[in-house]
């Protein structure tokens, strides 16, 4: 599988939208600015036809370390998801 890294990605957001690198990755940066913070506030993203981005509670649980097999408490915390919506998993597949 190749990976595409952030240059990448938007050197191919500025050939796809005719634009300079510089405004599509300032794009990218806003794009990325926002949902972190719609996330941080409770929000929830959907972008119709692409998918939905969510920060998920995780309940504090049991661990262990694995070197000494010790248990640990491991806090609770939140978690970001996305999950692809019909237009997206259908243009994939």
């Amino acid at each position: 599988m190749k990976i595409m890294n952030k240059t990448q990605f938007i050197e191919a957001i500025a050939a796809k939208a005719d634009i300079k690198k510089k405004d599509a990755e300032a794009a990218v940066n806003a794009m990325t600015e926002v949902i972190a913070e719609a996330l941080k506030a409770g929000e929830k993203i959907q972008l119709v036809g692409f998918g939905t981005f969510e920060a998920k509670e995780r309940a504090a649980r049991d661990g262990r370390n694995p070197r000494t097999g010790e248990t640990i408490k491991i806090a609770a915390s939140k978690c970001p998801t996305f999950s692809a919506g019909k237009g997206l998993k259908d243009a994939i597949n």
